[in-house]
């Protein structure tokens, strides 16, 4: 009897041991979930659902007049109307078919989950002013695909429905259609949330040439936290060969600086 007390006892020490262990590594891995914000919308501007307007509002307020305020810009959401203006505004057939073809081409985010973890932890890691935001998917109108707000960032899915899907050909450049795919979800949550943290001061009266700079900064970083080169311009080249050659710059300290005649001589 006494034998199996022993084995207990050490199986339990074991579990102990092997549970201290790997709680290190589960605490340091910091896991990004999309919220379905669209799938509730989806729900109401297909159906009229009312339940699900009232989940959009009571559960996602903020999200719901981003939106419809600043979106779409329909009008205020206070206003008696505007629930119907709302729906109505997606009767059109082609926002039809962009909610149902979004809703198909992304009924799994499991890889773009995934990816934004891996991303954002490591910024949060190698930058002092990030702090991971609030993550959300909506259906736009095909104005914006990404909407940056207080420690919130919305992907408007519409925007990413792929390279050659038939829509965007009559509103969009083959320039712009190849930046219009899933691939391209986290580099530009990524590089919109950075420029809403690292704001140029004094934009307004800033060169052309420093203004581009700074998106060179930005766009560089991205490339670095992802790990390869999803954005590539003149500007992140001057860059990349700076910090090739100030090899104590670290990331935070290149987005914080307001020195750009430092890159002259690289462009």
């Amino acid at each position: 009897m006494k034998k199996i007390y022993y084995i207990l006892f050490a199986v339990m020490v074991l579990c102990v041991a092997c549970e201290l262990k790997l709680k290190p590594n589960s605490d340091m891995e910091r896991q990004v979930e999309i919220l379905r914000y669209d799938r509730i919308e989806s729900r109401y501007l297909t159906t009229g659902d009312f339940s699900a307007l009232q989940e959009m509002n009571t559960e996602y307020p903020i999200e719901t007049r981003t939106l419809v305020e600043n979106v779409l810009k329909l009008g205020a959401v206070y206003e008696p109307d505007i629930n119907s203006r709302f729906l109505n505004f997606y009767q059109d057939t082609t926002l039809q078919t962009l909610i149902t073809d979004a809703e198909t081409q992304y009924a799994s985010i499991d890889d773009i989950n995934k990816k934004l973890s891996a991303a954002f932890g490591k910024a949060e890691k190698e930058l002092s002013h990030f702090k991971i935001p609030k993550v959300y998917a909506q259906i736009g109108a095909l104005d914006q695909s990404i909407i940056v707000g207080d420690k919130t960032i919305g992907i408007c899915l519409d925007k990413y429905l792929g390279e050659d899907y038939p829509l965007y050909a009559k509103y969009y450049s083959k320039n712009q259609c190849k930046t219009m795919s899933r691939e391209y979800i986290v580099p530009d949550c990524l590089s919109f949330y950075l420029l809403s943290i690292y704001q140029m001061p004094n934009f307004d009266h800033r060169s052309q040439q420093e203004k581009d700079l700074h998106m060179g900064k930005v766009m560089y970083a991205v490339n670095k936290i992802m790990g390869y080169k999803v954005f590539t311009t003149k500007f992140i080249d001057a860059v990349e060969s700076y910090m090739h050659d100030n090899k104590n710059v670290t990331l935070d300290k290149l987005l914080i600086s307001d020195n750009y005649k430092c890159f002259s001589q690289y462009l």
